[in-house]
């Protein structure tokens, strides 16, 4: 059973979609329920995927699929596929940059922090996020689906002299190749995540830092995934 604010919150999703085909930004979602603050917002969100009401979708911004509608609601249940067969509507799962461009910032969900220096596990944590000037991304050449990007906070130092220092925020686009000299998220033997240059040398691939107190590490290829590729960055002072 749902509380008073799920169901609101589920049903504004829905009346939103279907009027505008366009789903609320997470201010909107807490301005129309008269909330204080946004993690209110994700909490009714993590309330209503618990029970099978929405289901969120991995590295795309703001991502759900409805997949019902409380017994009682007005109107119809959210069908599985749509009149011409498409899939389901998804919420945030394919916005293009003329459907938000009126809006000031994009949420991106926040997956923890990444190593710059002796690479960590990268952390996920489903409930963070982090909110994006729409600008950001709309100078960033392919970037026309929000969805594919995320966002991680920096530990360490090695790629001070790219000017990504500790504690910084760098936005992400999915994407599993990449150019030489891009700076990408390199998951290495499927455990560990670092965010360093791409250098290809034949059957290698080099992890190069942008600190030259830190060695460049090599791989043979079959070792090294790209997750990512780094689009934006984020500073705090």
């Amino acid at each position: 059973m749902l509380t008073r604010k799920q169901k609101e919150l589920l049903l504004l999703i829905r009346d939103r979609l279907e009027a505008e085909g366009v789903p609320p930004s997470f201010d909107e979602m807490k301005v129309a329920l008269g909330l204080k603050s946004k993690s209110g917002i994700h909490r009714l969100i993590s309330g209503l995927e618990e029970r099978g009401f929405i289901k969120r979708l991995p590295h795309r911004a703001r991502a759900l699929e409805i997949l019902r509608l409380p017994e009682g609601s007005e109107g119809r249940d959210f069908p599985s596929r749509n009149a011409s067969g498409a899939d389901p509507v998804l919420l945030g799962a394919m916005p293009d940059m003329a459907a938000i461009a009126a809006a000031q910032s994009v949420t991106l969900p926040l997956y923890g922090r990444i190593a710059a220096g002796t690479p960590i596990e990268a952390l996920r944590d489903p409930n963070g996020s982090i909110d994006v000037p729409v600008g950001l991304l709309a100078s960033v050449k392919g970037a026309s689906n929000i969805g594919e990007h995320y966002a991680l906070e920096i530990a360490g130092d090695s790629m001070i002299d790219a000017g990504i220092l500790d504690g910084d925020r760098v936005i992400i686009r999915s994407c599993d190749t990449a150019d030489n000299g891009a700076i990408v998220v390199a998951l290495i033997d499927e455990q560990e995540t670092t965010l360093k240059f791409l250098r290809r040398e034949g059957s290698m691939i080099a992890l190069e830092p942008a600190n030259r107190t830190y060695e460049t590490r090599r791989f043979p290829a079959a070792r090294v995934r790209v997750q990512g590729k780094l689009v934006g960055l984020m500073r705090h002072y």
